[in-house]
């Protein structure tokens, strides 16, 4: 007889088109990822009844069938079995998936990607910042006072950890170079030596750069009769991008052009000259103006509408989710938190944090409300949890939208939430989990209001959710 994770398989399999209708197929902790090859064959209403199915969703070309942990494992193993289908890493699918964006997409996809591996030296740098300022900061323990002046011996210690929560900052170019070169298909060493190059200690510090323009003692090399402003490219994220985009462009052209016998001293020649050429004469400054810009942007909504910019963030956010767009963000944040000492910290932390909280809060609500549909109410539960941890796509797809109500209710906490936050003031260090444990990347001085934000978007969720289902959503309730 059938046990049940073959029969899920096979019931899975006949409503998502069979076998013959799968690219690709992977699985995570919980979700099936499949890549289809044409999803109007999905019969929605058939999957949703299926038992063990929790909820579905599609995000960046995969369509994801949430089973849970334990379960996904032992229905796929049957599901490849029984449809003929091909294994693949999660990986391998996403590459799959990414051939059915669009332009846009695709381009948000790279930016992301390009970010995701330098992340946990991002976070280590924060949160060494964060202990630093613990070290340092006046009155936190004493009055008028620091631990570092109340206990001058661990001086050198503040020191050193004050050294090392500045490094990842300092020589994000190099990071970021060498992460977007392995994306873009060139060498990484090379796309490190990029970074390397626009952050040289014999150019004018970029940071200094804005100072320089206003007194008018900017160096300039003079290459040929054309005046080259030597100034080096600290605090900013896209111009290393492009710059790295531009070397791999011409080292994989190279390497197809070049003898093999000379490829190995032409190309790496070549490309480096002529991409450091390019850097320092259009690509730098043309993209440092567009990173400013998308960093005053943010800015200017944060401090400079205060609370109603806040609110704006944090309603857009989940709809930004929901159409992948949210990765377009990354770019933005990093460039804020590579100015951390000049900015203070990241405004939008807290504001993210607050609008998963939102679709958390959301999703319990709805297991509160549901009476008979033991499936919804299991879903809801853990959905979410996953959303306080920071991961909402289960939440967001399999519950919130699916019935509209608590998706609006989750849209309107989470503003309520973000607004306080942005008038409170509250800052993060470093990025790490959006969720209720992402108090661990916020200012020291700033994480009690982190926690105040997001127990109000928390009440004020599930307080409207359950208004919407007794009232708009009474219908659905079952």
């Amino acid at each position: 007889m059938e046990d049940k994770y073959a029969k899920t398989a096979r019931e899975i399999l006949n409503c998502i088109g069979g076998g013959e209708n799968v690219i690709s197929s992977a699985h995570c902790a919980t979700r099936l990822r499949l890549v289809l090859k044409d999803e109007s064959k999905i019969n929605m209403d058939a999957l949703e009844q299926i038992e063990l199915v929790k909820g579905n969703f599609n995000n960046g070309g995969q369509f994801q069938i949430i089973l849970g942990t334990g379960i996904v494992d032992k229905v796929y193993a049957e599901f490849v079995k029984i449809g003929n289908v091909a294994e693949m890493t999660k990986e391998e699918v996403k590459q799959e998936a990414a051939k059915k964006m669009n332009p846009v997409q695709k381009l948000l996809k790279t930016l992301a990607d390009v970010f995701v591996p330098i992340l946990p030296a991002l976070v280590a740098s924060g949160l060494l910042m964060g202990i630093n300022n613990i070290l340092t900061a006046q009155g936190m323990f004493f009055a008028d006072m620091s631990l570092v002046d109340a206990y001058p011996q661990i001086k050198d210690l503040a020191d050193m950890i004050n050294l090392a929560s500045n490094a990842g900052f300092t020589f994000l170019p190099v990071l970021i170079g060498f992460s977007a070169a392995k994306i873009f298909g060139g060498t990484p060493i090379l796309g490190a030596v990029i970074g390397a190059i626009m952050i040289h200690p014999d150019l004018l510090n970029g940071y200094s750069y804005g100072q320089a323009l206003l007194d008018g003692t900017v160096p300039y090399w003079h290459i040929f009769g054309l005046p080259v402003a030597k100034v080096g490219y600290q605090g900013t994220v896209l111009p290393v991008i492009v710059s790295v985009f531009c070397m791999s462009f011409i080292e994989k052209r190279l390497r197809k052009v070049v003898p093999a016998m000379l490829d190995n001293i032409i190309t790496p020649l070549v490309s480096v000259l002529v991409t450091a050429a390019l850097t320092f004469l259009f690509i730098g400054p043309v993209m440092r103006t567009v990173g400013d810009a998308m960093t005053n942007a943010v800015m200017w909504l944060f401090f400079d509408l205060g609370p109603l910019g806040g609110l704006i963030y944090g309603v857009t956010y989940p709809l930004l989710v929901i159409t992948g767009m949210h990765h377009s963000l990354v770019t933005a944040e990093t460039q804020i938190l590579a100015n951390i000492q000049t900015l203070g910290g990241s405004p939008t932390f807290v504001v993210v944090a607050c609008a998963n909280c939102a679709q958390g809060a959301a999703a319990l609500a709805v297991m509160m409300l549901m009476r008979k549909n033991a499936k919804m109410k299991s879903m809801a539960s853990a959905s979410g949890i996953s959303a306080f941890l920071g991961i909402t796509e289960p939440a967001i797809f399999g519950v919130n939208l699916k019935l509209r109500y608590p998706f609006y209710a989750a849209l309107i906490g989470g503003g309520i939430g973000a607004a306080y936050a942005t008038m409170m003031h509250v800052l993060s260090v470093s990025q790490g989990p959006c969720g209720l444990i992402g108090v661990i990347c916020i200012r020291p001085d700033c994480m009690l209001q982190f926690l105040v934000s997001t127990i109000i978007t928390i009440i004020c969720t599930f307080i409207i959710t359950i208004l919407f289902g007794k009232t708009i959503g009474r219908k659905q309730q079952a």
